[in-house]
């Protein structure tokens, strides 16, 4: 074992601390920021409701960030199946007992609180994927039997997650599975025979849609069939998305927003209020920082000396791409609305404490980023 390594095994907490990336937490801390901003516009130039509790979870995950980012990287590899298997049996449980709102059945009542255990699927899947594929070499990664275990990870809680239903969050696991395959190696073939399989089984999938989703789908081909009623959401979002122009109306002067004619200001289409209020230039500002978020995880994969460590850090940093693009072009009508948050600016619990949780094992592959990881029995360190 190198020297190098063993002075990383033995680090003090100061040294762990000093490791932490704490230019990434200043840039979460920045978004945070414009988040609660937006949410204090969205209450009228108020902290109630909104982002006073906004704060106080934020605050509370970045806690939970330093915490995470000190334990050290194996022991999530040595868990990474358990938290998986938490995550199965908790959307299990959300099917026959979950709190259903908004038409879908996708919360847990834990009377102190409510927790949404698609949300943490979405980590608990790249961490198993990221230590199945850590145990593979990278032949048995281009082949084809070796992969469909890790197929079925992906698909069951996607299953049970469209079972809620909430199709955006099954999209966004399975395209968080993919990112975890596609930095693991596996061959664009099968790429291709799974967006082939996908195309195959559309018409199977219209089928088993429910009504509201096939709107969904109708009304962003065509917004303007159902105007006050279906396609209502997206045509709002446009005229205050054009209504904000290059610099914006101004801060808390937005029209569509305070005149209550956005809906879900403060959730789905708080992307749409700040372009609103701040333009192009404020919409460009934030998407820039999003933009420097991935680059700091991007760069943390690949400075990490394991597989397990550079998968998590690509895997998570995907999750956080997916987001973002996803909930842009859900208010720019590019994609249908699936009710995806903009990460870290929309109100919410589970999804932020989720998100920097996630942030957290991300920090914790840079601290212990000269770690080795065990492989599978026999196969020594990685």
């Amino acid at each position: 074992m190198a020297i190098r390594d063993v002075r990383r095994h033995r680090m003090t907490l100061g040294e762990k601390l000093g490791q932490v990336s704490w230019g990434l937490v200043l840039v979460l801390s920045m978004v945070a920021g414009v988040g609660f901003a937006m949410l204090y516009s969205a209450a009228g130039g108020n902290l109630s409701p909104w982002a006073l509790p906004q704060m106080g979870r934020f605050a509370t995950g970045l806690c939970v960030l330093v915490v995470v980012a000190l334990i050290d990287v194996r022991f999530w590899h040595r868990h990474a199946y358990t938290l998986y298997g938490v995550s199965v049996v908790l959307l299990a449980i959300v099917d026959a007992i979950g709190i259903i709102g908004m038409g879908a059945q996708r919360w847990l009542d834990l009377y102190v609180i409510q927790i949404q255990p698609s949300e943490i699927a979405k980590i608990a899947i790249v961490l198993a994927l990221a230590r199945y594929f850590h145990g593979l070499t990278a032949e048995d990664a281009q082949r084809f039997w070796p992969l469909l275990p890790p197929v079925g990870m992906v698909l069951l809680p996607a299953a049970l997650v469209m079972k809620q239903p909430d199709l955006g969050t099954a999209v966004m696991l399975l395209a968080a599975g993919a990112c975890v395959f596609f930095a693991a190696g596996v061959r664009l073939r099968y790429f291709a025979i799974a967006g082939a399989l996908a195309l195959a089984v559309l018409p199977l999938g219209w089928g088993m849609m429910h009504d509201y989703q096939r709107d969904r789908v109708l009304t962003y081909l065509d917004p303007e069939r159902d105007p006050l009623g279906a396609g209502y959401h997206i045509l709002q979002s446009k005229i205050a998305l054009g209504s904000g122009g290059v610099f914006g109306r101004g801060y808390l002067e937005g029209t569509q927003s305070h005149l209550s004619f956005l809906p879900e200001k403060q959730t789905d289409f708080i992307f749409t209020m700040l372009a609103e209020e701040f333009g192009l230039v404020g919409a460009v500002a934030l998407l820039g920082l999003y933009a420097l978020i991935l680059l700091y995880g991007l760069a943390i994969g690949l400075r990490a000396s394991s597989q397990f460590g550079r998968l998590t850090a690509v895997g998570l940093t995907g999750i956080f791409f997916l987001y973002v693009c996803i909930n842009v072009a859900m208010v720019t009508g590019l994609v249908p609305v699936v009710g995806v948050p903009l990460p870290l600016v929309s109100y919410g619990g589970t999804s932020m404490m989720t998100l920097l949780f996630g942030f957290g094992v991300m920090a914790s592959v840079h601290v212990h980023r000269d770690v080795p990881v065990p492989r599978r029995p026999g196969h020594g360190p990685d």
